[in-house]
């Protein structure tokens, strides 16, 4: 028989020796410590005039938060709006994060927001980072947002005016525009975490962290394509967090010999993934069907688990 509340302490006290009393204050910040992984190493950064002009909202975030709000504005007819993102494109974290074997953890069709007004059929139970970055153009596409972003942008100040009533956004660009409203989906999973380890800024092999995946170095693509350039190298990933448990399989395949450091273990299950049924998926994808799943989903979580009918 199982004794259910020694497992329950046992992960507490794994959990106890994570908290630390400087919080996030442990990590290594890039822009101090090494400024060579910031920028954008997917897409080139364009030149542009400053935009001065006024619209009825701005969004700071291009990820499925900004996506799905550009969306809905756009459906109720509201054209005059704005997308702001740091990165190259959509997409927030899965634009980011390409690391091999980069995946959803949450079942597909249930993640991927607006399916239904897409068109978009899941390959997958767990789709992988290149579809779920996909989707997200398809939603820019979808909505005409591309027309309204600024991209490579980060917001310096947002600042009500209460005299004209109206928000005052400054961006790193030059940009000093107006908005009737702000929506703020920033995400905390695009900015890279790196621990504060003696000695990691003295280190003179390569590294790199997760969310900015060096394939320059490796070899490989985020596609799936074998990073031959790690063969015969001794490779080392810290973390065993849901990033390593997706690298991991990977990187004992294509490297020479591969280090897993682990601090503290996190709970790993089962994936059980899978191709979707595209004939399955036709006969549960009625008007309205991903609402529903949401629905049931959200209903079922807290007690054990949404009950996905597979």
């Amino acid at each position: 028989m199982i004794d259910r509340d020694a497992i329950l302490e046992k992960y507490r006290l794994e959990r106890d020796k994570r908290l630390r009393p400087e919080g996030n204050a442990q990590y290594v910040r890039l822009a101090t410590h090494f400024p060579q992984m910031l920028g954008d190493p997917y897409t080139p950064r364009k030149e542009r005039a400053p935009v001065t002009d006024h619209v009825r909202f701005a969004m700071v975030g291009g990820g499925f938060a900004g996506l799905c709000t550009g969306a809905r504005l756009a459906q109720a007819g509201i054209t005059d709006f704005r997308l702001i993102d740091a990165g190259g494109d959509v997409g927030g974290t899965w634009y980011w994060n390409r690391y091999p074997g980069a995946q959803c953890d949450t079942a597909s069709i249930i993640y991927m927001p607006l399916l239904e007004e897409t068109g978009h059929i899941p390959t997958e139970k767990y789709a992988h980072a290149p579809e779920i970055q996909g989707q997200a153009k398809k939603i820019a596409q979808t909505f005409n947002l591309y027309e309204k972003a600024l991209f490579h942008t980060e917001v310096n100040s947002c600042t009500w005016d209460d005299v004209k009533q109206v928000w005052v956004i400054e961006t790193d660009r030059g940009d000093h525009f107006t908005a009737d409203f702000v929506g703020i989906g920033t995400g905390p999973l695009n900015l890279p975490k790196l621990p504060g380890i003696p000695g990691i800024e003295t280190f003179k092999g390569h590294q790199f962290h997760t969310s900015r995946w060096d394939y320059g170095y490796t070899g490989g693509s985020a596609e799936g394509a074998p990073m031959e350039r790690l063969a015969g190298k001794r490779v080392a990933i810290i973390g065993t967090g849901a990033t390593a448990v997706q690298c991991v399989p990977h990187l004992a395949r294509d490297s020479g010999e591969l280090f897993v450091v682990q601090r503290t273990p996190s709970s790993v299950d089962v994936r059980a993934n899978e191709p979707i049924d595209p004939d399955w998926f036709k006969s549960i994808a009625t008007p309205g069907w991903q609402t529903r799943w949401l629905e049931n989903f959200a209903g079922n979580v807290g007690m054990g688990g949404a009950s996905e009918d597979w």
